[in-house]
């Protein structure tokens, strides 16, 4: 081989190599998506949704204007929030079968995987299903919205003997979901502090399950498909079970005198300890901030403060060892604990105000959608040969 023929080789070799992507674990830091739903910026701690901070959001946001804001791009003007809380409480409601099915299954299926299949059941009694267009995926959110708190608490009721509590079409969303738990009408504190819950977790960028919805949605699958799939990534504990583990490892620490030891212990067997840290947010997560304010004020309401205190306790300890902040999971742990929900159903309820972000997700795709198809590398062996039966 000449020298020039060995140099051309040399250099196309070269090209091939610097034309192969480079593989990234986890896709850190790779941009899949444009989106215009939401911002999230690790280094200043910010959270937008179409624009608007979060900390408005929190403070002064109904949920239903923010599910409104997500699905058609704007904040609802008077006419708009009416017609579409109209259409959320003509939809608060489940087919006969649905009922037929939670009462069949084992009375210790886990919340998370009766949501799934719930939501996949309930594509049989959508007329829309196979219409993939965004007014109708639009169409489909609100009866979804509308739908996962019912199968929540009806869920949660008949595992315990008890008749699913009707729908209230005179309460808002978040207080609704705490009327179908056990009949009682909530006050103001308590829907507030739901609803709070519901405008902090309804969407934050390319989270697991968001990105898992959108590659179901980019193969022109339906909706009850894509967020079928985002259940099922939100059930893994590195992604929604998070507020569980706080609070099941709250009562097990059982008083503030325990933290600093239990906390001391941890880092020496190397136990990680949920709640804190975040993928993006390098200091204190932004909505950590209001699920502080409701975990304080309703474990004073209830006369049980020993959890926030305990909390507080728990972020000092921690920082003793390493810089970690609380992530949102964690102080919302004790105050959806102080509102009466089961633990069980933390991150059923997380699904409840997320369903209106992933729906947007799904729409978004659907306006200008790609296949999303990534690489992959291959690392195994290339000089393997196939052997006979009768040889291995």
């Amino acid at each position: 081989m000449s020298t020039t023929t060995a140099q051309s080789a040399s250099d196309k070799a070269d090209a091939a190599a610097a034309a192969k992507p480079a593989f990234v674990k986890g896709l850190a830091g790779v941009v899949a998506v444009q989106t215009a739903i939401s911002s999230v910026d690790g280094p200043t701690s910010t959270l937008l949704y179409r624009g608007i901070n979060i900390h408005e959001l929190a403070d002064y946001a109904q949920y239903e204007e923010v599910a409104y804001a997500l699905l058609y791009g704007k904040l609802p003007n008077a006419a708009e929030l009416a017609d579409f809380n109209f259409r959320l409480v003509a939809n608060r409601w489940l087919p006969a079968p649905m009922y037929d099915l939670l009462r069949q299954l084992p009375r210790d299926t886990v919340p998370m995987e009766v949501l799934r299949s719930s939501v996949s059941e309930l594509a049989y009694f959508d007329a829309e299903i196979e219409d993939v267009s965004p007014e109708a995926t639009q169409r489909k959110a609100i009866r979804l919205i509308a739908q996962l708190p019912i199968i929540c608490t009806a869920y949660h009721r008949i595992r315990n003997g008890l008749e699913p509590i009707a729908a209230n079409p005179r309460l808002s969303h978040a207080a609704n979901t705490l009327y179908m738990l056990d009949g009682v009408v909530p006050d103001a504190d308590l829907t507030q502090a739901l609803n709070a819950y519901f405008v902090l977790l309804a969407d934050h960028g390319m989270n697991a399950s968001t990105f898992t919805a959108r590659v179901v949605s980019s193969t022109q699958a339906d909706l009850h498909s894509a967020v079928t799939s985002a259940l099922a990534a939100l059930k893994g504990a590195l992604h929604g079970g998070a507020n569980e583990a706080t609070m099941i490892a709250l009562q097990e620490i059982g008083e503030v005198d325990n933290v600093d030891a239990w906390v001391d212990a941890a880092f020496t067997n190397h136990r990680k300890i949920m709640g804190f840290g975040h993928r993006i947010y390098k200091n204190m997560d932004p909505r950590a901030r209001h699920l502080n304010y409701w975990a304080e004020k309703l474990g004073r309401k209830v006369n049980q403060p020993k959890y926030y205190e305990m909390s507080l306790r728990l972020a000092l300890s921690i920082l003793r060892h390493r810089e970690l902040y609380p992530n949102v999971d964690f102080y919302s742990a004790s105050m959806l604990y102080y509102l009466g929900i089961p633990i069980d159903l933390f991150t059923p309820m997380f699904a409840c105000s997320r369903v209106s972000g992933w729906s947007a997700h799904v729409i978004e795709q659907y306006h200008d959608n790609a296949l999303i198809r990534p690489q992959s590398e291959y690392v195994g062996p290339r000089d393997m040969h196939f052997t006979h039966l009768a040889d291995r």
